[in-house]
């Protein structure tokens, strides 16, 4: 059952590092809204690297983002946050990998490969955080922007990226939980398959 259990995790802590490295990658983390348009020739999208204004053609023309010190600051902390994340999660990857059960490498015993199995699931789970505050971080200023009627510029709405990083976030944070779980199904089950050892027979016939 904890190798199940292991095996799963890991794929799913696997997944949620594809899908949030594309989320990463995706242009549309926040789309111009429609909202109170008469007359729409072009739509305009951005995410942390580039802004693309696309017109009625389909044609797109994208700039990126060449100056750090002219973004703002939640920006620069959305990207060092999500590349934390990547590098975080390929990490676990490799951890996990190490203390799979069903992998044998070298004479590892299983309990420190079940001590193995939890260091790549703690570190999935801290991935999934650093993803989740640059995302919600990220939304969090769409909507306030979207919202404030004080706001001069084009209003926005939250794109496809978003909701890819939210769902790559929710596959870590599960991914993380089972292979920490595993290893406490694993303990439990060492407990009750334990040896009883000559003394304590010794003792149980007298």
């Amino acid at each position: 059952m904890s190798a199940a259990l292991e095996i799963t995790g890991f794929l799913l802590g696997t997944a949620s590092w594809l899908v949030t490295g594309t989320a990463l990658a995706n242009d549309y983390w926040k789309v111009s809204s429609f909202f109170g348009s008469v007359i729409i020739s072009n739509r305009q999208y951005e995410n942390l690297w580039h802004s693309c204004a696309e017109d009625s053609s389909g044609i797109a023309e994208c700039r990126d983002f060449e100056s750090l010190l002219a973004l703002p600051r939640f920006m620069l902390a959305c990207r060092a946050l999500m590349i934390i994340s990547l590098l975080l999660g390929l990490f676990s990857m490799v951890i996990s990998i190490l203390g799979l059960k069903c992998i044998k490498i070298g004479s590892v015993r299983e309990d420190t490969k079940s001590k193995i199995a939890v260091t790549g699931g703690i570190l999935f789970i801290l991935a999934s955080l650093c993803s989740m505050t640059a995302i919600s971080w990220y939304a969090a200023r769409v909507v306030q922007d979207f919202n404030n009627p004080l706001y001069g510029g084009i209003k926005f709405e939250l794109g496809a990226g978003l909701y890819m990083g939210w769902a790559g976030t929710g596959l870590s944070i599960i991914g993380g939980s089972l292979l920490c779980c595993s290893s406490s199904l694993y303990n439990q089950a060492q407990k009750i398959h334990k040896p009883v050892s000559e003394l304590e027979t010794a003792r149980a016939y007298v």
